[in-house]
């Protein structure tokens, strides 16, 4: 397979995958409102969500380790997921909610680490650009969100739902164009396996500082939406919104190869946590379109600068036969364990405190600025090597 049509296979899944997620993301809240969930019982649904993550995101990247089917894991999660989703129609009531949220969170959050270590292991070996590939995702995630925000948000809440089965379904699709990338099987030992990683001088560091940068979207992710359509704002300005921070995403993931070069892996990941301080104080300030459309291009930095800046730490440090476990122990505490307990709070804090809650976020991102600062200091190249 050419270089070129490898990316535009990769490409294309993550446009298909974070499709769904730019509908998921900003109007799911919506729907689980519809079905008469007051905010903290929203809050608990979205944390259980990211607490699956803990425990299925670092078992599948154990066994891809091992057995080395990447794509093979992506089917088998993309299907169920697909499969899970559809049960949300019939559920009634917040306990069997939370069942068919875990099904469908631990089929569907799997994708997302196991699809960003298949890039970046084909990055490494075909010399491609993750960033040029990933943007794809985040163009699809504009598009998406712009579109539910013209026609989801006044249209019956059960299409929200209807766009995100949708969406998998063409996800499940788009998997199998990918590269086979079955690697050899290691002899890795099926106890502790994530012990190496543990026990280096700088990644507990580095979970420590993307968690903290991460979690501060809690109350973005969770209630924005809610937040901002209770101000009076229309629909295409909120959508407009959730776009526009993605078209920064998007522009700085295209020059994303030249700012890991220039900067380095922890200092990308400290623009996150200071550009965090900044955009969650004015969002807890104020709803004026027009201050919160001049910090939404902050989104670049508060989630793409950090991310770029975690794949590229995980790749420099992790080595081959860690790699899906460190991808899927970094999915698990920054994107799961972590997130999972903020939005169990994050759900009374907002019914409490309002749009002020996201000043509480810009205390975690300024955490995050601190503790990436700290990486930096202890290796400005990027990262120690993890030896097995």
């Amino acid at each position: 397979m050419s270089r070129g049509g490898l990316s535009l296979r990769l490409s294309l899944f993550y446009a298909a995958l974070f499709g769904v997620i730019g509908v998921q993301m900003p109007f799911w809240p919506l729907y689980l409102s519809a079905k008469g969930l007051d905010p903290a019982r929203i809050g608990q649904l979205l944390a259980a969500a990211y607490f699956i993550k803990i425990i299925l995101n670092p078992v599948a990247g154990h066994v891809v380790d091992r057995h080395g089917a990447r794509r093979t894991a992506l089917l088998v999660f993309s299907g169920i997921a697909v499969l899970a989703s559809l049960l949300f129609a019939p559920a009634r009531g917040f306990s069997a909610l939370l069942l068919v949220t875990l099904l469908a969170a631990a089929s569907f959050s799997a994708l997302v680490p196991l699809s960003d270590n298949l890039t970046m292991q084909s990055a490494l070996r075909h010399d491609l650009d993750y960033g040029r590939i990933r943007l794809w995702g985040s163009l699809a995630f504009i598009a998406t969100s712009m579109l539910g925000g013209r026609w989801l948000l006044d249209a019956p809440r059960w299409s929200i739902l209807a766009a995100i089965v949708a969406g998998q379904a063409l996800t499940f699709l788009a998997v199998w164009p990918l590269p086979a990338d079955r690697q050899a099987r290691t002899e890795a030992p099926p106890r502790l396996p994530l012990r190496p990683l543990l026990r280096s001088r700088g990644f507990p560091l580095f979970l420590a500082a993307t968690s903290l940068i991460q979690v501060s979207h809690m109350i973005y992710y969770g209630f924005a939406t809610l937040h901002w359509r209770a101000a009076g704002l229309p629909g295409t300005v909120i959508g407009a919104l959730w776009a526009e921070g993605v078209v920064a995403e998007v522009l700085l993931f295209a020059f994303g190869r030249r700012l890991v070069s220039r900067f380095g892996p922890p200092l990308l990941i400290a623009a996150g946590g200071l550009a965090g301080a900044l955009r969650w104080t004015v969002l807890g300030l104020t709803t004026d379109p027009l201050a919160l459309a001049a910090v939404q291009f902050l989104h670049a930095f508060t989630f793409g600068a950090t991310h770029l800046g975690a794949m590229h730490y995980i790749a420099r440090t992790a080595p081959p036969a860690l790699s899906a476990r460190a991808q899927g122990l970094y999915a698990s505490v920054a994107n799961g364990m972590v997130p999972g307990l903020a939005m169990l709070a994050a759900g009374p804090l907002y019914q409490d405190w309002g749009g002020r809650a996201f000043l509480a976020m810009s205390l975690l991102a300024a955490g995050g600025l601190g503790l990436a600062l700290r990486l930096w200091r202890q290796s400005p190249g990027g990262g120690h090597p993890v030896k097995v």
